[in-house]
């Protein structure tokens, strides 16, 4: 499958190849989710969101390994010089990194800003100090950086109909949904990593504490809260799915399906009553299966058409 999308995509150079390969193997081992969304795209554009992906996962794993022997210093250290050298490498037109060369040649075929890179890393440096966000707006000066930027990368991939600027609103909320969507599904997770992505301001409104989160019970204002936080993300999700109509129709399956499979993970939330402070919930196989294959049969149907 790889090698096939290698070949559609016109690269040949065989260091290139591993690095995209690289990049694919990241997306299909920590972003099942997003990985099989992107199979939806035509073979040609896969590559090039494979590579997108495993450059963010990658700076992710150095800031939220549990076992790395760094310290955080040293992790915005390792951060700022490999984010430093990859605008070099842009600027030069290839990378030795195994994983930056596939992203390099990504961002240049691509003509993604480099604007976009820059705030993606500022944000993972923010992972390092920064345990909790006062408002709302605060952590959206976060998610802007973790996940906004990303549904701008995409989207000279999935070639809108229409001029960026109409097209970029609807990314942002789309990448935004998805990060919101995963910060709900991993409450404890996070929390037990020393941060909480929900807002101080909403934890007061309903009578939470972070104390009251670390002891792990669900009770009726942690519910309540829970409850708020999914329903203002439905928002977003809600906004995204307009901007669908703005792709090219080969790019539309892909979306359509990566939005009913990461709002699902908003409906296991709700399906297991907000217990999401001692476990990880998630779409099941069976759901992921339902979705994609209508997904699978649009794409296929879409590619035909054009």
């Amino acid at each position: 499958m790889s090698a096939r999308e290698l070949d559609a995509a016109g690269i040949t150079d065989p260091a290139l190849r591993a690095s995209y390969e690289a990049c694919r193997r990241l997306n299909a081992s920590h972003g099942k989710t997003y990985y099989l969304a992107t199979l939806l795209l035509p073979a040609h554009k896969r590559p090039y969101v494979h590579a997108l992906y495993g450059f963010a996962r990658y700076a992710d794993e150095i800031v939220d390994d549990l076992g790395s022997t760094l310290t955080d210093a040293q992790k915005a250290e390792w951060l700022v010089g490999w984010g430093e050298q990859f605008v070099r490498d842009v600027e030069a037109g290839g990378s030795e990194h195994p994983i930056s060369r596939a992203v390099v040649d990504t961002v240049r075929r691509w003509d993604i800003p480099l604007a976009h890179v820059e705030a993606f890393l500022a944000s993972m440096r923010m992972d390092l100090t920064v345990t909790q966000y006062e408002t709302y707006d605060d952590l959206m000066t976060y998610v802007y950086g973790s996940a906004a930027v990303i549904g701008l990368e995409m989207v000279p991939v999935l070639e809108p109909l229409v001029p960026h600027e109409v097209a970029d609103p609807y990314a942002c909320d789309l990448g935004i949904a998805f990060q919101l969507s995963n910060f709900l599904r991993d409450v404890g997770e996070d929390l037990r990593r020393g941060r909480v992505y929900l807002p101080m301001e909403d934890l007061r409104a309903f009578g939470v504490t972070r104390e009251h989160l670390a002891h792990g019970v669900v009770d009726g204002p942690v519910r309540r809260l829970l409850a708020f936080e999914v329903a203002r993300t439905r928002e977003l999700y809600r906004s995204a799915a307009q901007g669908v109509r703005l792709l090219h129709p080969t790019s539309r399956p892909c979306i359509e399906t990566a939005l009913a499979l990461y709002g699902g993970i908003l409906d296991e939330v709700e399906r297991a009553d907000y217990q999401v402070l001692g476990q990880r919930v998630g779409v099941g196989p069976a759901r992921r299966a339902a979705v994609a294959l209508p997904g699978l049969a649009r794409a296929w149907a879409a590619r035909r058409a054009t």
